[in-house]
C-alpha cells in the first residue's frame, strides 16, 4: 500500500508550560512539556523538529535578575557621579525605564539625549512632516527641550498614550538627579554637554562607542558594559550588560539570559533518548520584524537568539516554487511539473544559491532569526501561557 502524501508543511504550536521559578531544572520541564504535548495532542516528534524558549524563562530558571542599587554601583564605577550623557535610549517603560533610575541614581546630572524623529526601533517623538515644515535638518540640527515643544509639542505614543520626554524627565527628578534633555542625531553632540558618556543604542552600539572616543570623550560606555559582570552578588550578562534587559519589579530588573548553548544541547540530547529523533533547539527573544502601522521594529533585544544548535547554523538556501513553475517549467502541468519541480529540488547539492536567479525573492536571512520571529509570534507577550514553541516541518522543502 502508497504511502499517504503529506499535506502540511510548517505547523508552530505553542507548549504549555508551568511556571518557572529560580533554580527549577529547566531542561527537564521543556523536555516533559513537549513529550507531554505531543502525547495529549496526538502528534508525534520528527528529525529536523524545532524546539524553542523564550529569554525569559532561561534568565527567571537562571536567577538573572539585578536591582535599581546594583545598575547604580556599576554606573557610578565606571562613568563616576557627576554629571554624564546618556544618549540614544529607546522609549520604553519595558525595556529602559527601570535601567534610566539605577543611571539616574548614580549621577549628579543627566543630559539626555534623544535621537529624533524616532528611536533606533521606531518608536516616534517627532513628524517628518513637522521637521521640513519648521525647516528642521535632523541630521545636523540640536533641538533644547524649549524649541522640541514649541515645534512639535505633546507627542504621546500611538500605542501607549505615553509622553516619554515627560516620563523620563520624571523618573530621573524622582531618583535625585538633574536633567536636561536635548534631541540631535550626532552622537558627538553629547560632548558639548559633557564628556562621559553612556550610549543606550542597541544594534548601533559598537559603532557609536568608537566616534565617541575619536571625538574625545573621556569615558564611554554601552549598556552592554553595565552588569557585565556581578555587583554585589547581582545577576550579570557578561556579553550584553543590560541589553536585553526587561522590567521584572519597579526595582528589578531580569536580564538577558548567560550563556546557554547546554541548556540546548542537553534538551536535544533528552529528546533524542527518549524518541530517537534529532531535534534542533533554541532559545529566543524578540522577533526580527517591523510592524508596517505602528512602524516600530520589533527587535530591542541585542540578538533574536543567543543560544541554539548548530543545526540552526546558516541562512535558508531554497528555491523558488512560483520561478521554477513560471519559466523553467512553463510548458509543465499536473504530475509532470511537480516531478520536475521535485527533482530540481533533490538535485541541490548543498552548495549555496546566492546569484542563482531560481533562488530570488527567497529570504536571506539566518534561520534563527526567522525562526525566532515565528515562535515569538506564537507565544506572544501576554498571557498565553506558552513560552515553548514546537516548530514542525520549517526545515522541510516541497519533496519531503
Amino acid at each position: 500500500m502508497a504511502s499517504k502524501e503529506r499535506r502540511v508543511g510548517t505547523i508552530s504550536r505553542g507548549i504549555r508550560c508551568p511556571i518557572i521559578r529560580q533554580g527549577d531544572d529547566l531542561a527537564a520541564i521543556v523536555t516533559d512539556s513537549v513529550l507531554e504535548a505531543a502525547e495529549c495532542e496526538g502528534f508525534e516528534l520528527r528529525d529536523r523538529d524545532v524546539v524553542a524558549m523564550t529569554e525569559s524563562i532561561v534568565a527567571r530558571a537562571q536567577g538573572n535578575y539585578a536591582t535599581v542599587d546594583d545598575i547604580a554601583a556599576d554606573v557610578q564605577a565606571k562613568l563616576g557621579s557627576d554629571t554624564i550623557g546618556v544618549i540614544f535610549p529607546i522609549l520604553s517603560r519595558n525595556r529602559f525605564s527601570i535601567c534610566l533610575r539605577g543611571i539616574a541614581k548614580a549621577v549628579k546630572k543627566i543630559v539626555l539625549m534623544l535621537s529624533y524623529p524616532t528611536d533606533e526601533v521606531g518608536n516616534s517623538l517627532a513628524t517628518y512632516d513637522l521637521i521640513e515644515k519648521a525647516g528642521i535638518n535632523p541630521y545636523s540640527d540640536v533641538l533644547s527641550l524649549e524649541r522640541y515643544r514649541e515645534v512639535f509639542g505633546v507627542q504621546k505614543l500611538e500605542f501607549t498614550g505615553v509622553d516619554y520626554v515627560e516620563l523620563y524627565t520624571n523618573l530621573i527628578h524622582e531618583m535625585g538627579a538633574e536633567v536636561e534633555i536635548i534631541f540631535a542625531n550626532q552622537a558627538k553632540a553629547i560632548l558639548d554637554y559633557t564628556d562621559c558618556v553612556l550610549t543606550c543604542d542597541i544594534h548601533t552600539r559598537e559603532r557609536t562607542k568608537r566616534i565617541l572616543k575619536e571625538a574625545g570623550a573621556k569615558a564611554v560606555c554601552g549598556m552592554d558594559d553595565i552588569l557585565s559582570a556581578p555587583v554585589n552578588g547581582s545577576g550579570f550578562n557578561d556579553k550584553y550588560g543590560l541589553l536585553g534587559s526587561n522590567k521584572s519589579t519597579e526595582s528589578i530588573i531580569k536580564l538577558f539570559p548567560r550563556e546557554c548553548k547546554d541548556l540546548v544541547l542537553d534538551i536535544q540530547e533528552r529528546i533524542l533518548k527518549a524518541t530517537g529523533k534529532h531535534v534542533e533547539v533554541m532559545v529566543y527573544g524578540d522577533g526580527a520584524f517591523k510592524d508596517p502601522k505602528g512602524k516600530i521594529w520589533e527587535l530591542a533585544d541585542p540578538v533574536v537568539s543567543p543560544a541554539f544548535t548548530d543545526g540552526l547554523i546558516g541562512t535558508p538556501n531554497e528555491l523558488k516554487l512560483k520561478y521554477l513553475a513560471d519559466n523553467d517549467y512553463k510548458d509543465l502541468t499536473g504530475e509532470e511539473l511537480k516531478k520536475a519541480i521535485s527533482d530540481s529540488i533533490r538535485a541541490k547539492d548543498g552548495s549555496s544559491l546566492v546569484g542563482n536567479m531560481a533562488a530570488q525573492g527567497t529570504t536571506p536571512r539566518q534561520l534563527t532569526d526567522l525562526i525566532g520571529s515565528l515562535c515569538d509570534l506564537t507565544s506572544g507577550s501576554g498571557d498565553k501561557g506558552t513560552p515553548v514553541v514546537l516548530v514542525q516541518g520549517y526545515l522541510d522543502n516541497y519533496t519531503n
